[in-house]
C-alpha cells in the first residue's frame, strides 16, 4: 500500500517508491560523514539495489522517504524534494510478550538538517508504530558521536539504558506507555493519506 504521512513542514511517503531514488539514495550513502552517523557500511549499486528490494519485501521493515513540502510544493517532483527517510525495524520479545521496533532518522541533505525535519518527522514514525503497529517499546541505537540524535532522542523520552565501547553506540529506550503516549499526542497529529 502507498501511504503519506502528511506534516506542515515535509510528507513522509513509503518506502514501495523508493524504487525511483536508488541512484540518488546510493550517492548519499557514499558520504563518509553520513556512514558514520548511521553506522553504515559503503555499498555497491546492485548492493544497495538489493537491500532496497529486500526491504520493499520484508515484513519486519517500516520505512518512510522524507520529503520537503516547499520543495515539493513548488516542484511536484518527489526526487528534488527528497531529503532523508525514517525507518522501525520490528521485532518481537517473546519473553517480555512486546512489539518493539528500533529506530532510525536520516536527514540526509545537509540543508534541511538543523531545522526540526528530524525531530517531527521521528516523532510521527513514533505515533505511527503506536497507533498503527501497535508497538509496545522504541529502541534507538546511535553512534556515540552522534550527539545531535542522542539529544533528540532523550528530548523524545527515550531512556540510555547502555554503552558499547565495541561498536561505539548508545542504546535509548522508550516504553509504550500512557503518560508517554500523551506527550506524544501533544507533540503531534498524524495524518495519513494514499497517494499513486
Amino acid at each position: 500500500m502507498n501511504i503519506g504521512i502528511l506534516s506542515y513542514k515535509f510528507v513522509n511517503l513509503n518506502h514501495n517508491t523508493l524504487w525511483k531514488w536508488k541512484q540518488l539514495y546510493h550517492n548519499w550513502m557514499k558520504s563518509a560523514e553520513l556512514q558514520i552517523l548511521t553506522a553504515s557500511e559503503p555499498l555497491s549499486l546492485e548492493e544497495e539495489y538489493a537491500m532496497q528490494k529486500s526491504w520493499r519485501n520484508d515484513e519486519d521493515k517500516c520505512t518512510f522517504l522524507i520529503l520537503s513540502k516547499e520543495t515539493f510544493d513548488t516542484t511536484n517532483d518527489e526526487l528534488k524534494s527528497l531529503i532523508g527517510d525514517t525507518n522501525l525495524f520490528l521485532q518481537y520479545e517473546d519473553d517480555q510478550n512486546e512489539k518493539v521496533a528500533e529506530c532510525e532518522i536520516m536527514i540526509a541533505e545537509k540543508e534541511y538538517r538543523r531545522k526540526k525535519l528530524g525531530w517531527e518527522s521521528m516523532l510521527l514514525m513514533l505515533k505511527y508504530g503506536q497507533c498503527i503497529l501497535n508497538l509496545n517499546k522504541f529502541v534507538a541505537k546511535i553512534n556515540e558521536n552522534n550527539e545531535n540524535s542522542i539529544y533528540m532522542f532523550k528530548k523524545m523520552n527515550f531512556n540510555e539504558i547502555s554503552r558499547s565501547e565495541i561498536f561505539h553506540e548508545v542504546t535509548l529506550e522508550r516504553k509504550v506507555d500512557e503518560t508517554w503516549t500523551t506527550w506524544l499526542d501533544s507533540q503531534v497529529d498524524l495524518q495519513i493519506e494514499s497517494y499513486k
